[in-house]
């Protein structure tokens, strides 16, 4: 199945969250609920598709970045704006609220 999601690592994050509007979910395949988020993940990389970049940050593969992010508990989603982080949610939250957060930062 195609992805309308990106996945984020060392060599791209930098890059792909400087600017415009950005959605970095913090994950890992062992998580259950980031296994219960994936979906909402999904619809929101469609939905956004052209206004926001909606990206997946695995973090057993991507420790540095964790570290660097101070990810203590997944999963967590970043939004960035223009390459800041402007907020971030931690544990799994209903679909609408993030689609408010982003909404706002898109306005």
């Amino acid at each position: 199945m195609e992805h309308k999601y990106l996945v984020l690592d060392e060599s791209n994050f930098d890059e792909t969250v400087k600017d415009g509007v950005c959605l970095v979910d913090f994950w890992a395949t062992w998580c259950g609920p980031c296994k219960m988020l994936a979906p909402t993940i999904e619809e929101l990389a469609e939905d956004y598709e052209g206004r926001v970049k909606v990206c997946k940050v695995d973090v057993d593969e991507n420790q540095d970045l964790a570290m660097r992010f101070r990810v203590m508990s997944i999963p967590t989603v970043f939004f960035f704006k223009n390459g800041e982080v402007v907020n971030k949610m931690i544990g799994l939250s209903d679909k609408d609220e993030y689609e408010e957060i982003l909404d706002s930062l898109l306005k």
